[in-house]
C-alpha cells in the first residue's frame, strides 16, 4: 500500500457511482472546496447522525462556496433508501469494493472488532480546496461536534 495523502498533496481523482447511476469524481468540483467524508455504513448510528448533520448544515457550507460528498462502499440502492428515509440533502457516492478512492487514500483498511478481522471504512474527512489540494484531513473522526469543525475549517479555506 502506497503512503496516505497529506494536507498538500492533491486529492486523488477516481470516479465513483452515484445513487442515481451517474458518476462523481473529486475534479467535478473544480473551482469550489469540497468536503469529502468517509463513512463505514448507511443506517448505522454514528454514519446517521453525520450523514443527517452535514445535510443540516449544507446551506451554510454552500455559503462558504464549498460542496459535500459522502462516500461509502454501499451499493447506489442502499444510498437511495438511505437518503429517502433520512432525508439527506448531501450527495452520497459509492466507493469500487476493489480499488477505489478510499483505497487511494488509505482508509479501506483492515479493522478488528469482537476477535474477527474485517475490512472496513476508517471514518475520514477530507478538505479539498479549489485547486485540487488536500487542505486538511479528519483521520478516526468521532462523530459529535465534527460538522461544526469541519464548517469552521471551510469558511477559513
Amino acid at each position: 500500500m502506497s503512503t496516505r495523502p497529506h494536507e498538500g498533496d492533491q486529492m486523488p481523482d477516481v470516479a465513483m457511482e452515484t445513487p442515481d447511476g451517474g458518476t462523481v469524481k473529486p475534479s467535478n468540483f473544480a473551482d469550489k472546496k469540497l468536503v469529502v467524508f468517509f463513512y463505514p455504513k448507511d443506517n448505522t448510528p454514528g454514519c446517521t447522525t453525520e450523514a443527517t448533520e452535514f445535510s443540516a448544515a449544507k446551506a451554510e457550507f454552500e455559503k462558504a462556496g464549498c460542496a459535500i460528498l459522502g462516500v461509502s462502499k454501499d451499493s447506489p440502492k442502499k444510498h437511495q433508501n438511505f437518503i429517502a428515509k433520512h432525508g439527506l440533502t448531501v450527495d452520497l457516492a459509492t466507493d469500487e469494493q476493489d480499488g477505489g478512492l478510499s483505497d487511494a487514500l488509505g482508509i479501506w483498511t483492515e479493522k478488528k472488532m469482537y476477535g474477527k478481522t474485517y475490512m472496513g471504512m476508517v471514518r475520514t474527512t477530507y478538505l479539498v480546496g479549489p485547486d485540487g489540494m488536500i487542505a486538511r484531513v479528519w483521520d478516526k473522526v468521532k462523530v459529535k461536534g465534527h460538522v461544526a469543525e469541519v464548517l469552521e475549517a471551510a469558511q477559513a479555506l
